[in-house]
């Protein structure tokens, strides 16, 4: 009987051990503003590390063909591969295009005159490494008063690639060409429209699911408990948005300050990535990648998100 304890104790603390390298968040160090896609069966995830400003000179790669056990790639993109990045190296955006890898990226946290915005980088495989594509920010102005950060980059069905980014409250859409290089101007001659939503601050993400639009972002400040995911249905990706709920929030058994999310399909499910602050950090910039279901109503709706870990 003692010898059957022991054995049962054993099993017990190896059962743990297991599921203890399947927990959220996916790593315990400090990243934020994860960009989730699959390419080929495997997710990748392209998160901003989540320092000072000052020490945000490199992106780090995670990827993982079951959700569970995740990989870390180091410095896919540093200042080697983009001479113009001198801080504030943030939330980068993944697509394939052309049998390239393209990584958009916004740098520098620039102000009106200062030079910087938004990039794009190319690699040959998801891990890189990636080079800057045209040697220069691709979005490095302010306009409609949107900081050049945070871009979406969605393709429709049709194959047409959209860009929805900003910062400062305010939310821009362009349409890329074909080359990934620059914008298609819309018909009155313009390059960008504002798409802004009520409360919206920043992150924005585009989801297309049974024809409908889901148009998704952040709300609140990011270094603050009440940072969140909110969210718009519309029948076209140009809008309008208009805000419907809440769908990610803090939870005080849980974590705080859950928001700067993306979303990816494995199979016929649905997953919210996103970051959020451990419970007790008192330092803005301790933020943890984290994944979680994302489920719909009946009538298409999306369901209050329940953070796990």
């Amino acid at each position: 009987m003692k010898k059957l304890t022991i054995l049962l104790v054993a099993m017990s603390m190896l059962a743990a051990c297991k599921s203890a390298e399947f927990h959220n968040p996916i790593s315990e160090l400090w990243y934020a503003d994860p960009e989730a896609i699959v390419y080929d069966g495997e997710c990748w995830i392209f998160p901003t590390w989540s320092q000072p400003f000052d020490d945000q000179l490199h992106f780090d790669a995670f990827s993982s063909t079951d959700l569970k056990t995740w990989t870390r790639h180091e410095n896919i993109l540093t200042q080697d591969g983009c001479s113009w990045i001198r801080r504030a190296l943030w939330a980068p955006a993944s697509i394939r295009h052309n049998g390239k890898y393209y990584l958009f990226f916004g740098a520098n946290d620039i102000h009106e005159g200062e030079h910087g915005g938004i990039g794009v980088a190319v690699a040959d495989k998801p891990e890189g490494p990636y080079v800057d594509a045209i040697g220069e920010p691709l979005i490095g102005e302010i306009v409609n008063g949107a900081q050049p950060i945070d871009q979406c980059v969605f393709r429709d069905d049709d194959g047409t690639i959209y860009m929805y980014y900003g910062g400062w409250k305010h939310c821009n859409m362009g349409i890329l060409n074909d080359d990934l290089n620059g914008f298609v101007p819309f018909e009155d001659g313009a390059i960008f429209k504002e798409v802004t939503p009520k409360d919206y601050v920043e992150g924005p993400f585009m989801l297309k699911k049974d024809g409908k639009y889901y148009f998704m972002w952040s709300e609140g400040g990011w270094t603050r408990s009440d940072y969140r995911v909110a969210y718009a249905i519309s029948d076209s990706p140009f809008g309008p948005f208009e805000r419907l709920a809440t769908i990610l929030e803090q939870d005080p058994e849980i974590g705080t300050g859950a928001g700067h999310h993306s979303v990816i399909k494995v199979k016929d499910e649905y997953y919210i990535v996103y970051h959020r602050h451990p419970l007790g950090s008192t330092d803005g910039n301790n933020r943890v990648v984290c994944i979680d279901r994302l489920e719909f109503a009946e009538d298409g709706t999306i369901l209050p998100v329940k953070m796990t870990k």
